[in-house]
């Protein structure tokens, strides 16, 4: 890794040893889910808090907007933050901040103090994720560190495959305004866990009086105001909006800044030559595009669901949940077995061949198609999900300093969050451009007066004309139009899985581009007959 005398300078990464490491890991465990179910339920539960909150649909998602968008503000400066501060002084305080205004926020009725508190919400919810993650780094000693990132990296499928369902219990049975205060119960056991698995650091004072304040704003502002004008692209036209524009140049500008500003302070924050390196730039890619290739399992399986077979989020949840999140379980121990004794591009491999085989699977659908036809490209996802994000990570910090995890942390959070909202974007653009061209085409095929068409109408008139003659013909032409615009749908979420699918082909090329990495803590070691025949060589297994 390229190395100068700015990032000679930079905070070194290393903290105490956890005087208790299973509270440590319990710790890592709870921030990475809250993080990320708190995320997917106010996004799945929308529709349920538009109603309770009595918002329209614009002011719905720019809530949605403010409360994710200040947590990609937070979440790249949370590793610097606790290299000075210490864990215990940014999870413990915070997370009872956090827990006291998600039991506020359900009673509040008036917008602008709900997106205010929101901001907030988000606020305090972007430090969790990054700074357990930051427990690993500083206060696990490395034998832990596998079985520690693997819960940090399957958060994200596990929250996707079980937040559908804890959605739909939360509004049917409990009240949606658990959809909040779930965190006024998990944040404070997270503190605790924090305080008892985490020393108690002095504050750095030396790197406090040298702080990159400057950086730290530029790159959280930047990728704040691009995530801003991503989310709110596809409801807006893009190009077509002033304020969505607007959003993405000034993001742009703001990025330039950091990295000119990052170039000529004394004592930069996040250097960017951290990421001088083949594979860790690889790496990076590699994560991008597995959040791209996921989306088949974030986006596709459940929307087709709700929007071709009309089921609502605790019916399709059981799907996600049993077949998608309980089967990682077994699927990351064999996960963490499998990085001990074989090298992680093998992992990575096999669990982005998954992505495509489930994607490839995915686009043979039909409007036909029921809940339980998805089982297997759920089950696919779910062994892709277990096998490749965690292996990367792996890759990634094999081929890094660890005392540089501060800086390295803050590109990490970047393509985590930046990473998935590109492919929310992405994934909701494509639907609709795609459904607009194939209802288009199907359109060019219905001609007035076409034998077929006729025909057609006439059935579903004489259908409707026993609840009324005069309204048979009108009732029929919107059945038509409904069926149009059903099959247009059904073709554009194809047209996903066939994207997914070249996504996850484009992966399996650059994976091939990855050299193996260093000899270091990760180096798997051979096992069975390759063992037993270096021996025999005399030649010392790793």
């Amino acid at each position: 890794m390229a190395e100068n005398d700015d990032a000679s300078r930079e905070p070194l990464s290393r903290g105490g040893v956890a005087p208790q490491p299973l509270f440590a890991v319990a710790a890592v465990l709870l921030g990475s889910f809250l993080a990320n179910f708190d995320s997917r339920l106010t996004t799945v539960g929308l529709p349920d808090l538009r109603g309770a909150f009595s918002l329209g649909f614009d002011e719905g998602a720019w809530l949605s907007t403010a409360g994710i968008g200040s947590q990609i503000f937070i979440a790249p400066a949370v590793a610097w933050l606790a290299t000075v501060f210490g864990l215990r002084r940014v999870l413990g305080i915070p997370s009872l901040v956090y827990a006291a205004v998600s039991f506020i926020i359900p009673f509040v009725h008036d917008y602008p103090t709900l997106l205010a508190l929101s901001v907030v919400h988000g606020l305090l919810l972007g430090t969790f994720v990054p700074a357990t993650l930051m427990i690993v780094f500083r206060n696990l000693p490395i034998r832990w560190w596998l079985p520690a990132i693997s819960i940090y990296a399957i958060r994200v499928g596990f929250a996707l495959d079980t937040s559908t369902s804890l959605v739909g219990f939360y509004v049917d049975h409990l009240g949606w305004q658990w959809l909040y205060w779930q965190g006024v119960v998990i944040a404070p056991l997270m503190g605790l866990m924090v305080y008892l698995g985490t020393p108690n650091e002095p504050v750095n004072r030396a790197l406090l009086r040298e702080a990159d304040w400057g950086g730290m704003l530029l790159l959280g502002a930047s990728v704040s105001m691009i995530y801003a004008g991503l989310d709110q692209g596809n409801r807006l036209d893009w190009l077509g909006s002033g304020t969505v524009m607007a959003l993405l140049a000034a993001g742009a500008v703001l990025f330039l800044a950091f990295l000119v500003n990052e170039s000529l302070v004394r004592q930069p924050w996040a250097h960017v030559n951290v990421l001088f390196s083949r594979n860790i730039g690889l790496g990076l890619v590699l994560i991008l595009l597995y959040t791209l290739t996921s989306l088949s399992n974030a986006s596709l399986v459940p929307n087709f669901l709700a929007t071709i077979a009309l089921l609502r989020p605790e019916q399709s949840g059981m799907l996600l949940l049993i077949c998608g999140a309980l089967p990682m379980f077994v699927l990351v121990p064999v996960s963490i077995w499998l990085l001990r004794h074989f090298d992680t591009r093998t992992v990575i491999v096999v669990g982005f061949a998954c992505f495509a085989a489930a994607n490839l699977w995915g686009t043979q659908l039909n409007h036909d198609w029921a809940r339980e036809d998805f089982a297997g490209i759920v089950l696919l996802q779910a062994i892709g999900q277990s096998l490749t994000l965690l292996p990367l990570i792996i890759t990634l910090l094999s081929n890094s300093d660890p005392s540089r995890a501060t800086s390295f942390a803050a590109y990490i959070q970047i393509m985590r969050l930046g990473g998935a909202e590109i492919g929310v974007a992405l994934m909701g653009t494509w639907l609709r451009v795609r459904e607009q061209v194939h209802s288009f085409y199907l359109g060019q095929n219905l001609a007035v007066g076409d034998v077929d068409v006729v025909q057609r109408l006439q059935q579903l008139a004489d259908h409707f004309a026993a609840h009324g003659t005069g309204s048979a013909q009108p009732r029929a032409v919107g059945t038509l139009a409904g069926i149009v615009q059903r099959e247009a749908n059904v073709l554009a979420y194809i047209d996903g899985f066939w994207l997914c699918f070249w996504l996850a082909i484009a992966a399996l090329a650059i994976v091939a581009l990855v050299t193996r990495a260093p000899t270091g803590p990760f180096t798997p070691a051979l096992f069975g007959f390759a063992r037993m025949l270096l021996r025999k060589c005399g030649v010392r297994a790793a």
